[in-house]
């Protein structure tokens, strides 16, 4: 009983850190498929330095296989499993999973993907200003 007690608190205290942190959410950036709702935590993903972002993404959200100019560190932080894979076009059965409390570090320059059947929020901290290039072009929600 106070294990549990003890858990319920930890992730009451969380959620009300991040509420407390004022994150504001929004629409994503055009260059991401549209559905999911974004904030910033900290710098400025449109400037040079380092910034830290979290996506909530809902059940069924994907991107295509694409890649950045920076390295980037991928966690989720509630819901899960992310299904993210390397390469040129998706692969689900060699799809790596990320569950609640682990993280992936993804090379610059590299194609990947990730999806979320469930709803998912993941933290994605890089140095901008943010790029992403699609290995398909036809992928690009900016070309739609």
């Amino acid at each position: 009983m106070k294990r549990v007690l003890l858990l319920t608190l930890t992730a009451l205290l969380a959620t009300s850190q991040a509420e407390a942190k004022g994150l504001k959410w929004m629409d994503g950036p055009p260059g991401l498929p549209a559905g999911a709702k974004f904030a910033v935590v900290s710098g400025n993903p449109a400037k040079d330095g380092m910034f830290t972002i979290r996506i909530r993404m809902p059940a069924g959200y994907a991107v295509a296989p694409h890649q950045h100019p920076t390295d980037e560190k991928v966690s989720v932080k509630s819901g899960g499993p992310l299904a993210y894979g390397m390469g040129d076009t998706v692969n689900q059965a060699s799809a790596g999973s990320l569950e609640k409390g682990w993280h992936v570090n993804l090379m610059a320059n590299m194609n990947h993907w990730a999806s979320a059947a469930a709803a998912t929020e993941i933290e994605v901290s890089a140095m901008g200003p943010f790029a992403i290039t699609y290995a398909n072009p036809k992928d690009d929600p900016r070309n739609k």
